[in-house]
């Protein structure tokens, strides 16, 4: 009887567990069924792709006028370390994939990120999931004290690489614009083309003044690095805590965009996030930009999926803006 009643105990154990191992696959089974649907709408494998939005020429690219940047993929809020970890948790490499994806089905072509070992691998998966879209790489702060790491970014193929306009900014500060244009050079001997991205208007003009070989620039509406002193100059010795965005920044910026030869990508558009309070209040914030850069240009938005679907919302307004500037200036 002990014996029969071990066997029976064992079988009941035996079909519990298999129940258990079952219910977890097919959990298991089913949240990747979710993902994976999520990710098919996204790319529009399941739902008819939007065309193109409108585009300028880099080099040889043709680039859309809204480019997806990668601060909120990756935390970097510029508001507080909370809401970086925030965005940071939200962007699973799958749902990362999910946005690309998604930003492809709604005709843009063209990401923008950081150069680093999570960017690289998120990069990687993108393409090897069959992602088309062209990417531009922004270097570090300490590419003056890495410079092999211009070489390292290229073997990813990318478009165009620029180094960090804080590093540009620190060098002019510096005096040390030659090291600045020896960087541009290595990005040059890679075949990539060549960016450069700065916060300070007055690099952007210097660079044209100069004409530094450069095919692009990346223009930050706000002078974030502009060093304590000067702002303490036109704000007084009580600053703000945090960033400080003046609303006197952008005209500036836009003043040196409008008389630049080279293309412009426009970023901090929104601010940072301060400006998108209401669909409203990004329109206008898009309007603007498009009424103040050349038909020519574009604007690189951080855009994030959590709360609303931004990567529509923005592609419809750049449908609209961007094609009826090319219609009246092109």
């Amino acid at each position: 009887m002990k014996t029969s009643v071990h066997t029976s105990t064992n079988a009941q154990t035996s079909n519990v567990t298999t129940r258990r191992r079952f219910l977890r696959r097919t959990a298991g089974l089913a949240a990747g069924a979710a993902v994976l649907n999520r990710m098919t709408v996204g790319s529009g494998a399941a739902v008819s792709p939007d065309p193109l939005l409108p585009t300028i020429k880099l080099g040889r690219h043709e680039v859309t006028r809204l480019i997806i940047g990668g601060n909120p993929i990756y935390g970097h809020s510029h508001f507080n370390r909370l809401l970086s970890q925030t965005m940071t948790a939200w962007h699973t490499p799958e749902r990362v994939l999910e946005l690309l994806r998604h930003c492809e089905a709604k005709g843009i072509n063209t990401w923008q990120n950081s150069y680093a070992e999570r960017t690289l691998s998120d990069l990687d998966r993108y393409r090897a999931a069959g992602g088309t879209m062209n990417w531009l790489c922004l270097g570090k702060p300490d590419w003056d004290q890495h410079p092999e790491r211009i070489e390292d970014a290229a073997k990813r193929k990318p478009i165009g690489i620029a180094p960090h306009g804080s590093l540009a900014e620190r060098l002019h500060r510096q005096n040390k614009l030659n090291v600045l244009t020896d960087l541009l050079k290595r990005i040059r001997d890679t075949g990539a083309l060549v960016g450069l991205s700065a916060h300070n208007p007055a690099v952007i003009e210097l660079a044209e003044e100069k004409g530094w070989d450069v095919d692009y620039y990346m223009c930050c509406l706000y002078y974030l690095t502009r060093p304590r002193e000067e702002f303490q100059k036109l704000l007084g010795a009580n600053l703000p805590l945090g960033e400080i965005y003046l609303p006197s920044d952008p005209p500036r910026m836009f003043k040196v965009i409008q008389g630049a030869r080279k293309p412009c990508l426009a970023y901090k558009v929104l601010a940072a996030g301060r400006c998108s309070d209401s669909s409203a209040q990004v329109q206008q914030s898009f309007e603007t930009a498009f009424a103040n850069i050349k038909p020519t240009d574009a604007i690189i938005v951080g855009m994030w999926q959590q709360h609303n679907d931004q990567v529509s919302e923005n592609a419809a307004l750049i449908r609209k803006l961007g094609a009826s500037k090319q219609r009246k200036t092109g």
